[in-house]
């Protein structure tokens, strides 16, 4: 039984179930506001850079990047990881707490659903234009071909990558559409205009909400979670053995796959924190997104901060007891004291140290910090990304070929396109589509309402 004496309310205001309805769905029948515009404004600009950018990389090859023959991944796969993480965080977050039964996720899972669509579309954009010859992507997929046949490398990390980001994204769509039909079919049934009645009725399938529809509905969500629930594991599992399976100094070590995964939940938790706080800031919606859901999301990013931090120490203490000189150098010279030292202490500090802050309730409870602090996780989690492809490859095991990197100005667009595409699209989710969902409100409205009558009697 859920008690909000002790955990907080749930919902804020003692709404009924048609104030629930009403408010969530507002932003859809109101005037779009001014900042939406500007803020759309700046997010085309970006994607159009971007697409500039993908367009030089097509036309004229990856030479156009700063890679060289030392350093083959720069910012594309730097940023393929960064993406990937940031997209695990709708699933971790609707599939994880909805096995354990947590009811505050019903808030946000929505937003963090869409969120991971966006984000993992953006990510395979970089191995995609990585390839060098983009127009024959359909080579990687494993299937009978007048090419020799001409099969697939099964120990590439490339097929690797293409099978979890194509699983993980038909997941992870499917997991997102599938819950807002219900609230399609609301708003179907709510709103005046003939052309949203029509097009929210072709994608409500036909809903009509009987018994039986819930059941089924309620069914396929919790088989859908249970794949999801293992791809989520996977999918960064097998990004980490791109860069495990190698004898690269810093690269080969076990410690990779559980690393990977908790850093892409952390990410990915770190995102949905800066979409909460914008969703109160912006739609007003703190009935429904309280206190209780930031302060939440907050301790977990303080657990999994103590993770991330333990995972550093534990790699520099195995590089050191190794008694490996080319894994101390490459930790202790190359990256805590060396030409990337900035790197990763800006990673060091933003994602093991500041997050403790989420121990202070006074932290917890200013919006405006909370956001500063989820905003420099990604950025400490990108810093990650960067010391773990960068700092091993510039420098191993031939000094002959060590070589410096920096990025080209076409892979900066290409990063800053990403980004637009990523805002353009939360923008678009924020007008258009239920940014709570509905049903799943109002289905722990009634934890409200069953103890306020006992408090009042008392």
């Amino acid at each position: 039984m859920y008690k909000t004496s002790i955990r907080g309310k749930l919902i804020e205001g003692d709404k009924s179930l048609s104030q629930i309805s009403h408010e969530i769905l507002a932003p859809i029948d109101a005037k779009t506001p001014r900042w939406w515009y500007i803020a759309m404004t700046v997010s085309l600009a970006m994607f159009g850079w971007g697409l500039y950018c993908k367009y030089i990389t097509i036309t004229q090859g990856i030479g156009t990047w700063g890679v060289n023959n030392t350093i083959g991944w720069g910012w594309a796969i730097i940023n393929f990881v960064w993406w990937i993480g940031i997209g695990h965080a709708g699933t971790a977050f609707s599939i994880f707490l909805l096995i354990l039964r947590q009811k505050w996720r019903t808030a946000i899972n929505r937003a963090a659903e869409a969120m991971t669509v966006v984000a993992v579309f953006c990510a395979s954009l970089f191995p995609l234009l990585h390839m060098g010859r983009p127009w024959l992507f359909f080579f990687i997929f494993p299937y009978p071909n007048t090419r020799g046949p001409l099969w697939v490398n099964f120990n590439s990390p490339l097929f690797w990558d293409f099978v979890a980001i194509s699983a993980y994204m038909l997941i992870s769509a499917s997991f997102w559409y599938f819950g807002m039909v219900p609230d399609f079919a609301t708003i179907r049934d709510t709103t005046k205009s003939k052309v949203k009645k029509a097009v929210y009725g072709f994608f409500a399938f036909g809903w009509t909400g009987s018994s039986k529809e819930w059941l089924r509905f309620e069914g396929l969500s919790f088989v859908l979670g249970g794949i999801a629930a293992v791809l989520v594991v996977s999918v960064h599992s097998i990004v980490s053995t791109d860069f495990a399976v190698s004898v690269e100094p810093g690269w080969h070590t076990t410690i990779f796959p559980p690393y990977f995964v908790v850093g892409a939940i952390f990410s990915g938790f770190a995102m949905v924190l800066t979409l909460v706080t914008l969703m109160r800031k912006l739609y007003k919606m703190n009935d429904f997104i309280t206190d209780s859901h930031v302060d939440a999301v907050c301790r977990i990013l303080v657990f999994i901060s103590l993770i991330m931090g333990t995972a550093y120490l534990t790699e520099i203490f195995m590089a050191w007891y190794s008694g490996s000189q080319y894994e101390m150098y490459t930790f202790f010279q190359n990256r805590i004291t060396g030409e990337y030292a900035f790197q990763f202490w800006a990673m060091f500090v933003f994602n093991a140290l500041m997050p403790q802050l989420f121990w202070f309730k006074s932290v917890r409870k200013r919006l405006w910090i909370v956001f500063i602090i989820s905003i420099l996780i990604n950025v400490g989690m990108w810093y990650e990304r960067f010391n773990i492809v960068i700092t091993s490859l510039s420098k191993n095991y031939l000094p002959a070929n060590w070589a410096s990197y920096s990025p080209s100005i076409i892979e900066i667009g290409f990063f800053v396109g990403t980004l637009g595409m990523f805002a353009a699209g939360v923008l678009l989710f924020f007008r258009y589509i239920p940014m709570i969902a509905v049903s799943e409100i109002k289905s722990v409205a009634k934890f409200n309402n069953e103890i306020q009558p006992t408090q009042h009697h008392e």
